[in-house]
């Protein structure tokens, strides 16, 4: 994938991370999927479609609530690994590789549509849309975001450093607590209800926090494999000096809850 405003249009492939994705980052806390269940959404026979899924984290984690689970990825490895770990586990999730922009399900299909570390990556031109279109009437669309808090935390600083010093085009660096963003375009089929930030502590050990890491757009997805190996042995050496077997690095959560105007 090439996005003209991200990484410098640097290329990036989430597949390339699958293993590492499935591994290392379904980590979000009690309290994000407390905060979903708590709009009265993704639970009870709901219809809900997740868009840029990856590997079901979403859906294999709110799946015990009752909603019916869609999900969707561009990256066939991410599906892949999304379907293994949901056979797995027993659970009945459909999930399909296609581009967010070409999913399409009849109108008025889904009660809720989920975006959680995505909203970046779409043609917001294309899906607000088509999202809308795809939502019953008083559906929802919820925008979710989690991310480190690097000017806060020691760790997470000290990763995204080395992080940019092997990879300078990589642009998701030096977030601080805000709204994830809602495009404008969107305003014109929902109305925006509310929005949410709030702290989260999340425990890693060192290799968790390093395979999460690997995990990222800017390593992973984009580093050759050069690039990656001198981050690997660099990233590895920070953590030993700077933290000890088992940690918690400070993160935010921030969610828009928009509702179809129809």
């Amino acid at each position: 994938m090439i996005i003209q405003d991200i990484d410098k249009g640097k290329a990036f492939d989430w597949g390339k991370t699958s293993s590492d994705y499935a591994k290392y980052r379904d980590i979000y806390p009690r309290e994000f999927y407390d905060y979903i269940l708590s709009l009265g959404l993704c639970k009870d026979g709901q219809r809900v479609l997740d868009l840029g899924t990856g590997t079901g984290v979403l859906p294999r984690n709110m799946y015990r609530y009752g909603a019916e689970w869609t999900g969707t990825d561009i990256a066939e490895n991410q599906i892949a690994q999304a379907k293994a770990l949901a056979q797995e586990a027993g659970m009945n999730i459909e999930f399909f590789t296609c581009r967010a922009e070409e999913v399409s399900f009849p109108e008025n299909t889904f009660d809720v549509i989920t975006a959680c570390q995505c909203i970046w990556y779409f043609d917001h031109s294309v899906t607000s849309e088509t999202f809308a279109r795809m939502l019953k009437s008083g559906g929802r669309f919820l925008i979710l975001y989690m991310g480190w808090l690097p000017y806060e935390d020691v760790v997470a600083g000290k990763s995204e450093k080395i992080i940019l010093k092997h990879n300078p085009d990589w642009t998701a660096y030096g977030d601080t607590v805000h709204p994830v963003w809602v495009p404008e375009v969107y305003l014109k089929n929902f109305v925006l209800l509310s929005q949410k930030e709030f702290r989260v502590d999340i425990p890693f050990t060192r290799d968790s926090w390093h395979g999460r890491m690997r995990a990222c757009r800017g390593v992973g997805a984009s580093m050759s494999p050069e690039q990656l190996a001198a981050w690997d042995r660099e990233h590895r050496e920070m953590l030993e000096q700077n933290a000890p077997e088992k940690f918690m690095v400070k993160h935010y959560v921030s969610v828009a809850e928009l509702q179809v105007r129809k």
